[in-house]
């Protein structure tokens, strides 16, 4: 029983990271715990009046959302039927990302699923707010749908790395797990300038990649020369990438990947899923 987190806002793009979801683990049984959060407004006050209304405006909003839980979870229901899949509804007044790590802790969960808005809007924002946090904050492995992903069975997926960086077999194991459960094959990309050799470090942690994913299959694969976000992009188009997979850990490699690209040729935000890994 794999026990899976989904943040919603009942928006189509949140929507969409649900069917994604189900349709990855369709054969798996899985509970589903769907997340409304309904966030505490910045002004606090300590009247006795303020407090009354204040209570009675979150007894309204949790009142509503519980209702809009119960109607996303029919419509799931009734699009998708799966009797490996059960759905828990959860509707909360508090903080998203003090939330989001409470419910990780008390209900178990091994992924969180959240939709994220692609590069369009203020600023061509790669990543939405909440998901940022939720990725930088919370130390659970994250799925982020984007809204223009459309469902395959992950046939290849791609593994950035700069073998700077030991892995951690947790980290692994569900990077792995990733793979088996859709028989996917495993393409590390390395990204180096031009003329520079990996280091006995980086030899180190290619050799024991290779090693812990001899049961799968895997290739090894690099690019000189270009743009890290620019060598990502070629590689995901070239060989038609299903999925990005990445480790929190490296932080510098990971955020220009993940939150840097804003220019428009960089599109794998907008199709592209991401697994993020957390030791």
């Amino acid at each position: 029983m794999k026990n899976i987190l989904v943040p919603t806002d009942f928006s189509e793009n949140s929507f969409n990271a649900v069917k994604y979801g189900l349709e990855l683990f369709q054969e798996h049984r899985c509970t589903f715990y769907m997340l409304h959060v309904n966030p505490v407004p910045s002004y606090s006050g300590t009247e006795s009046n303020l407090k009354s209304s204040i209570a009675n405006f979150q007894d309204a909003l949790l009142s509503d959302s519980r209702e809009q839980l119960k109607k996303l979870i029919k419509r799931i229901e009734e699009s998708a039927p799966n009797s490996n899949h059960t759905y828990v509804p959860i509707a909360v007044y508090d903080y998203f990302v003090d939330t989001v790590k409470r419910e990780v802790q008390n209900k178990n969960i091994q992924l969180i699923i959240m939709g994220t808005k692609g590069a369009t809007g203020f600023k061509k924002v790669a990543i939405g707010s909440n998901t940022g946090d939720i990725i930088t904050k919370v130390k659970c492995p994250l799925l982020a749908i984007p809204e223009k992903a459309k469902f395959s069975k992950p046939k290849e997926i791609a593994f950035p790395t700069d073998y700077h960086i030991g892995y951690d077999i947790n980290v692994l194991d569900n990077l792995l797990e990733m793979a088996e459960i859709n028989k996917s094959a495993l393409s590390i990309l390395h990204i180096s300038k031009k003329g520079e050799e990996l280091s006995q470090e980086q030899l180190t942690n290619k050799e024991f990649l290779s090693d812990y994913f001899k049961d799968v299959a895997h290739s090894f694969h690099s690019l000189t020369g270009a743009k890290l976000e620019t060598a990502v992009q070629c590689f995901t188009e070239s060989r038609e990438i299903d999925m990005i997979a990445m480790v929190a850990k490296n932080l510098n490699f990971f955020q220009r990947i993940l939150f840097r690209p804003a220019v428009e040729e960089i599109s794998y935000h907008t199709k592209v899923p991401f697994l993020v890994l957390h030791e």
